[in-house]
This record gives structure tokens, sequence and C-alpha cells, in this order.
């Protein structure tokens, strides 16, 4: 009788050996589950009125996030199970890269829906795709494929930094074309930062860092009627125009000062009763706030932080050089998006659309961070795994 949990506790351990999934960080898989979790919780309350509203049924929104995180997993899954070194292929690399680039061209055609005066969505019945969304973790591996196999190239401007920014710009323009000022500003950031971890010398961040400004600084001047302006104008003084362009903002505000310390109560929120539009989207945290209060956004943060420190954790100790920079690229992608979305929800900067990662509603945003969280932990068993063996 004593044996027997023995032999099953044995057995439960040679399954998770089989899978290699005892070599995981599990820190790093709850604090994902936690998220998600939350997000599934808080994508219900934020989106009942408006589910009403749209569709006549209240759980609506809730039903496609749960199927979107089902989906989710199983992209989970395949991250965690298929050995990250098989992406570290050019021909894998350049055809990822290329379908990318292909579906930001496409989302500028006929075949793209327009929203708002905003065209970020492919429709191919099933469900929609964001080419922007598939953009960046496409980046991702590119930088890490291009840099990982001779991390000295990110010294040199010509063979190193030049093609990789080349490739950036071509993306943040077909990005800046839908127009989707956040997610260029995400991706570009991304690919800076990589670029950073790699080693690039501090004096050609502050050329590319200025070169930015000056590009933001000529699109006011020359594009002084376009749809990115008035949103950077409006983010300046959003009660400039709290019935107009800056009414999403204003109401995010309200939400957030309205929550106070400790918040209204889960489900209380009256912004959410189509006061905020689309609440459950990129400003969802304005109902967590309201709801959870200051404490509660706090809480979410810490959380954030706890994602980013075990990610930052595997990036250091992953084997190889393209392990490193790919775990580098996804902690990175995630904590970018975060500040971001903060940013976009406090009005520091303008609101031009920025999921929050695994929390705001969005099939294609939460499919690709449960990948790319899959492939974190699939770097850290291997990790693992090599000492081990032994192996350096």
């Amino acid at each position: 009788m004593h044996g027997r949990p023995e032999v099953r506790l044995k057995e439960t351990g040679s399954i998770y050996r089989k899978l290699g999934l005892q070599n995981i960080d599990f820190i790093l898989l709850i604090i994902m589950i936690v998220l998600v979790a939350f997000g599934i919780t808080m994508v219900f309350s934020a989106s009942y009125y408006y589910s009403i509203s749209t569709t006549d049924n209240p759980f609506s929104y809730l039903i496609k996030e749960i199927i979107a995180v089902i989906v989710g997993t199983a992209c989970f899954i395949a991250g965690l199970v298929l050995d990250y070194r098989n992406y570290n292929n050019k021909t894998f690399v350049i055809v990822v890269l290329a379908i990318a680039v292909l579906l930001l061209i496409l989302v500028l055609t006929p075949a793209g829906t327009t929203v708002n005066g905003a065209s970020r969505w492919i429709d191919i019945k099933v469900t929609t795709l964001m080419p922007g969304e598939i953009c960046k973790p496409a980046l991702i591996l590119f930088v890490a494929w291009f840099l990982g196999d001779n991390m000295r190239k990110v010294k040199s401007l010509v063979y190193g930094i030049l093609p990789i920014a080349f490739v950036t710009l071509i993306c943040a323009a077909l990005i800046y074309k839908q127009p989707n000022l956040s997610t260029m500003i995400t991706v570009c950031g991304i690919v800076v930062a990589m670029l950073l971890v790699a080693g690039m010398k501090w004096r050609w961040f502050f050329v590319i860092f200025i070169l930015g400004v000056i590009g933001i600084a000529c699109l006011i001047i020359f594009k002084h009627d376009s749809y990115q302006v008035t949103r950077i104008l409006t983010f300046l003084d959003p009660f400039a125009d709290e019935q107009g362009d800056g009414y999403q903002v204003v109401q995010s505000l309200l939400a957030l000062g309205s929550g106070g310390p400790f918040g209204v109560g889960l489900g209380k929120s009256v912004q959410k009763t189509l006061y905020l539009p689309e609440p459950q989207n990129d400003f969802i945290l304005a109902i967590i706030g309201e709801e959870l209060g200051f404490i509660g956004i706090l809480a979410l943060m810490a959380v954030y932080c706890i994602f980013i420190w075990r990610g930052a954790k595997i990036a250091l100790r992953a084997k190889d050089q393209f392990g490193m920079l790919l775990a580098s690229g996804i902690v990175l992608m995630v904590a970018i998006q975060v500040l971001l979305n903060v940013a976009v929800v406090t009005s520091s900067m303008p609101a031009t659309g920025i999921n929050l990662p695994f929390i705001s509603y969005g099939g294609n945003a939460l499919m690709i961070f449960m990948f790319c969280t899959g492939v974190l932990l699939n770097i850290s068993k291997h990790d693992i795994k090599s000492k081990e063996n032994g192996e350096e």
C-alpha cells in the first residue's frame, strides 16, 4: 500500500522526462496561466454590455476569447515541444519573414478590412489575421538568426546594423500605412533593443533615436492633415476635444480616476456600460483600474515583472547565441507592449492601438504570445538539459 504512491510518482516523473517537462521553468508557466485566466475574466467583465449592444449575447466575446485560448494552448504546446534550434535555419527564416511582409502588403489592398479609418485585418472567413502582430515574432526570429551565428556583426554598421535596419524599415513603413503607429513603434523598439542586447554600440543607438525623432517631426510638418498627426495632437490635450478625437482617452482617464486605490469591484465598472468604446480591447487596463483599483494594476504589473524576470533569466542561461537573442526578443516584445499600453491608456502617448499582452481581447495576439511563451520554455528546457549532460 505504501509503495503505490511512489510508483505513481515515478510513472508521472517518467512521463515528464519523456516530454521534457521536468526541465521547464514552471514559474514562467504558472505566470502565463495566471495572465491568461485573468485575461478571460477581464474580457468577460469589460465586454459584457458592449457584447449585448452589438450581438444581443453577453457571452459572445467570452466565447471567442475561450476559443482563442484553446487554439493558443495548441500553439503553446507546439512552441514547447518543437526544438527551438530548428528555427535557426536560413530557408525557414526567409519564408517566415516573406509571409509576414506579404501579409502586410495584402492588408493594404482590397483584401484588407478597414475599421475606423485603419486597415489592420485580413478576413479569412474563419477568423481574421492581423499582419502587424505576425510581423513582431517574424522580425525577432530574423534578428536572432542574422546575428546568432556571429554576434560581432552587430559592431559593423554595413554588415550588421544596416541589413537589419533595411528589413525593419520595410515592415515599419507598411505598418505605418495601415495606419498603426503603436505597432510600428513596438516593432522598431523590439529590434533596436535586440541590437543593444547583442552588443550594438551606444553611439549607433543615439543616432537611431535622433533619426526617429526627426522622422516624427517630419510626420507632423509634412503630413499635418493625416490621421496619425490628429492622434498625436489629441493625446497632448485630450480634454480639448473630449467629445471628438479625445473621447476614448478621456473615458479611460475617468475610469482610472474613479477606481481609486481599491476599485469599485469586479464587474461594477461604469465606463464599460457603453461609455468607453470597445473596452475589452486596447483600453482594458482602464477597466481593470476602475474595477480593481490602483492596487489591482500594481499587482498585474508585478506579475508582468515576474514574467520578464524569468524570461530574462532564460535568455541569460541560453546555451547558444541564437537562443539568447530569440528569448531576449520575446521578453522585450512583452515588456515594450506593456509599457506602451500603459502609456496609451494614461494618455502619455498617442492612442493608436496596442494590446495588453495576454489580457486584451484578440485571438492573433494571444496565440502569438502563448506560442512565444512555449518557445521560451523550450529554450529553458534545453539549457537545463545541456547542464545535466555536461555540455558547454
